[in-house]
């Protein structure tokens, strides 16, 4: 699948394309997207960075994340549905590790609600739990979910 998949950088000309994958993405009901103003703040940000996969031509997944000194964070990262299992992801994330590689990083940190299914996803890619924010997400609903805050060391 990988193949079929090209990632390489974007900048603030992408993000009207990334928000379609961004609503299809993130469920409303947990309040974890991002609007495209925001994206754009971000991206005005000294060390943010986007990448975008595309297949066929057309993006369906993107990470959004910034980096300071020898630590990443990623704060965003989504597949649209119809290529969620399809490597996508993992494609991504590692493409994130990689180009944090590349710029001397040693840690690249993230933050992902309890229960959310791309958890699998980032443990796979060797991610591994080192904090919890207890009630950290507010969802529509008015309920509150725990962030678990995941980190992948960078061995040289």
């Amino acid at each position: 699948m990988s193949a079929l998949i090209d990632i390489a950088p974007g900048d603030f000309r992408c993000v009207a394309d990334i928000m379609p994958v961004m609503d299809a993405a993130f469920d409303p009901a947990f309040g974890e997207a991002w609007n495209s103003g925001q994206c754009l703040g971000m991206l005005s940000i000294t060390g943010s960075e986007l990448l975008v996969a595309r297949r066929n031509g057309t993006i369906v997944g993107f990470a959004l994340y910034r980096t300071v000194f020898e630590e990443s964070e990623l704060l965003l990262i989504a597949t649209h549905p119809d290529v969620q299992r399809l490597g996508v992801g993992s494609s991504l994330a590692k493409a994130v590790i990689n180009q944090a590689s590349n710029r001397g990083v040693k840690m690249v940190f993230l933050e992902v609600r309890q229960g959310n299914p791309a958890l699998a996803l980032y443990l796979r890619v060797g991610f591994l739990q080192v904090g919890q924010r207890e009630n950290y997400y507010r969802g529509k609903s008015g309920d509150y979910f725990n962030a678990l805050t995941l980190r992948y060391e960078i061995t040289s």
